[in-house]
């Protein structure tokens, strides 16, 4: 599986859902015409949960998280910066955004998420 963002990243992001914490991902927000997919499709397989509006990709030869439709922003992914190659991601601010509330299972799950904390 290999892909390329062609978006500038100027801030990263974690999410203190119960997917997200265990994964221990850092992500960059890209749109989705800046994400392009160079090779294995084919092998890039999808979780949905809870609401099943967030689309989560990981490859399916090796399990790795690749990045994610956002359930608030569906236009947009969430791409795991540990699997772009070269990425130094030393110099770029990191934000903690809150998921809990949005995700485990939970009778009356928010629809829209409410940024970051304060």
């Amino acid at each position: 599986m290999r892909f390329r963002i062609t978006a500038p990243v100027t801030e990263l992001t974690t999410c203190d859902c119960s997917l997200c914490v265990k994964k221990n991902a850092l992500m960059a927000k890209v749109h989705e015409s800046e994400l392009e997919i160079l090779a294995g499709q084919d092998v890039l397989r999808e979780y949905r949960w809870n609401t099943q509006r967030a689309r989560h990709f990981f490859c399916g030869e090796c399990g790795i998280y690749t990045f994610h439709l956002k359930r608030a922003a569906p236009d947009h992914y969430g791409v795991n910066v540990f699997c772009l190659d070269g990425f130094d991601r030393s110099a770029i601010p990191v934000r903690a955004t809150e998921g809990m509330g949005m995700t485990v299972e939970h009778p009356n799950p928010r629809e829209e998420w409410p940024g970051p904390r304060g």
